[in-house]
């Protein structure tokens, strides 16, 4: 498996591999998110344009999993982070997270965050396995409030949900 840019004619996949991703959902009560449309292929290619947006591809170089991030507060923020349940528990999310922090940490960025369901097992407790910190209110910037309330008007509060925050490290010199 390797980590690459995303391609314009890739972006369908990106919509496959979330619609597969979130059937999971399903199982465990949360019908609503499995049934949820993935970004619209609009903000997918702005995603693209902006840099912040990779695949991990399978030995054909097809995409199995992808993720894309925005700026958020000086930070960089997963907007979306999805693995093809073919390719599930194989490392593949967290390469796709950590592939975001060494590319933030080259670019100065001091952290990266992410909004999440508390209670899914492949969500919050994963998050915290590849070294994300909850945040309680008082460490929210105004960028997350933002999200959240977007979040919430979206109808995403009906389940438990948090913000994380992972505090990346500065290269060591001569690296």
């Amino acid at each position: 498996m390797s980590i690459r840019a995303v391609r314009q004619d890739e972006l369908p996949l990106l919509q496959d591999i979330e619609r597969a991703a979130g059937r999971c959902f399903r199982d465990i009560g949360m019908p609503e998110i499995a049934d949820d449309e993935p970004l619209p292929l609009d903000e997918l290619a702005a995603c693209l344009r902006s840099g912040l947006a990779w695949v991990a591809v399978d030995g054909a170089d097809v995409p199995v999993g992808y993720l894309i991030a925005e700026h958020v507060d000086g930070n960089l923020h997963v907007e979306q982070v999805s693995v093809h349940p073919d390719s599930a528990r194989r490392g593949i999310g967290r390469s796709l997270i950590d592939h975001l922090a060494e590319y933030a940490v080259r670019a100065g960025v001091p952290a990266l965050t992410l909004t999440t369901f508390t209670e899914v097992p492949w969500n919050a407790p994963y998050y915290l396995r590849c070294g994300f910190r909850l945040l309680d209110e008082r460490g929210l910037t105004p960028g997350l409030r933002e999200i959240r309330r977007r979040e919430t008007l979206h109808g995403l509060d009906r389940w438990p949900r948090a913000c994380m925050h992972r505090t990346l490290r500065e290269p060591a010199p001569g690296s």
